[in-house]
């Protein structure tokens, strides 16, 4: 596999939009009520891109998964019921989507982290993600990929689930 992890561009709106709606479905049948109010929309994703926070993971150039890292920091995330490991500068994960053909191979794994050395890059050594606390899957990953559960932020009246994970800086990089 000649995987590749890249910034989003426009021309890759469709397939996004198309991993979005998979996402969604693949959701619903698991009996997990996030992403069923129609967020995230396509402008979501434009403005995703727009703002230079959209990723894809490609293999052989074609779009497998797609994330939003942002360094901009998250409203919700400052009245969190709980309490974050630190108040240190942090990337948040959202929106991440593989393509069901490829799910269970690890993909949400190398997305989360290529993020971290996004992070690591950037200079920045904490992740921050929400979920659903139904969605499963999305936890396993989560918990797989070292974060610590802090404690509930609430999305448009919603409450989720909140992790974070402090990274180290890379002695080799």
């Amino acid at each position: 596999m000649m995987m590749e992890f890249r910034k989003a561009q426009e021309q890759d709106l469709a397939r996004i939009v198309e991993l979005i709606r998979q996402a969604k479905e693949f959701l619903k049948v698991s009996g997990v009520d996030q992403w069923q109010d129609g967020y995230p929309d396509q402008s979501d994703i434009e403005k995703d891109i727009r703002d230079g926070i959209g990723y894809v993971m490609t293999d052989g150039g074609i779009i497998l998964a797609y994330t939003g890292i942002d360094f901009r920091g998250e409203p919700a995330y400052d009245s969190i019921r709980g309490q974050w490991l630190n108040d240190q500068p942090y990337a948040v994960i959202h929106r991440t989507a593989v393509d069901n053909a490829v799910k269970g191979k690890g993909l949400a794994q190398r997305v989360f982290a290529e993020t971290e050395k996004i992070a690591r890059k950037q200079g920045v050594y904490n992740i921050r993600i929400d979920t659903d606390e139904d969605n499963n899957i999305m936890r396993h990953v989560i918990e797989k990929m070292g974060f610590t559960y802090c404690g509930t932020v609430i999305f448009a009246n919603s409450p989720k689930i909140a992790f974070q994970k402090c990274i180290l800086p890379q002695q080799d990089a």
